[in-house]
């Protein structure tokens, strides 16, 4: 249910997925949903969610164990989502960020505060495994932190524009951008 869960909420979002769809495209019986998540809907996404920034994070320290720097880990990164994003026709992109845009205005307006909270912390364990990379090859905390920062937005970003073009070029050039922000 989580895998099924996780492939629908990053094409359609949150709003966009229903249960019912996320029960016949696992095959599970409905019954399994209230047993393996009695908190419901929430509890499913926001484990999709954990499922995908695991994803991420396995990149990241692959990348780092094969003795890759931060650049060349990005780019590695950057390749993969890519790569992912052509292979869905661009129904995929970054496993956080559609459900994360969705979720993070007022309730009043739709938000969902656990699940905005999720998506925080999954990002911001990105930005830190990026970080002690960063601080691992020389940089000051600060710096690190700072530089770590901007990657992140510049491979959203990229994400954005690649999967709203259908077209990989943002990422590629994110690629490159990331050579020049992360050269010392």
């Amino acid at each position: 249910m989580v895998t099924a869960a996780r492939a629908l909420i990053e094409a359609q979002g949150y709003f966009g997925t229903g249960v019912n769809r996320v029960l016949a495209d696992s095959g599970a019986p409905r019954g399994s949903l209230y047993f393996h998540f009695p908190e419901g809907k929430d509890r499913l996404v926001a484990d999709a969610l954990e499922e995908g920034g695991r994803e991420v994070e396995a990149l990241l320290a692959a990348a780092e164990a094969e003795g890759l720097n931060a650049a060349g880990t990005t780019r590695r990164l950057l390749g993969a989502l890519a790569a992912r994003m052509e292979e869905s026709s661009y129904d995929k992109g970054c496993p956080v960020a559609t459900v994360g845009l969705e979720v993070s205005g007022t309730p009043e307006r739709g938000g969902n505060e656990r699940l905005r909270l999720t998506c925080a912390r999954i990002y911001a364990g990105w930005e830190r495994a990026l970080a002690d990379r960063l601080v691992v090859e020389g940089r000051p905390r600060p710096e690190a932190e700072e530089a770590a920062g901007a990657v992140l937005a510049q491979i959203e970003g990229a994400l954005l524009l690649a999967r709203v073009r259908h077209d990989r070029t943002p990422l590629d050039r994110a690629a490159r951008a990331v050579e020049v922000l992360l050269a010392r």
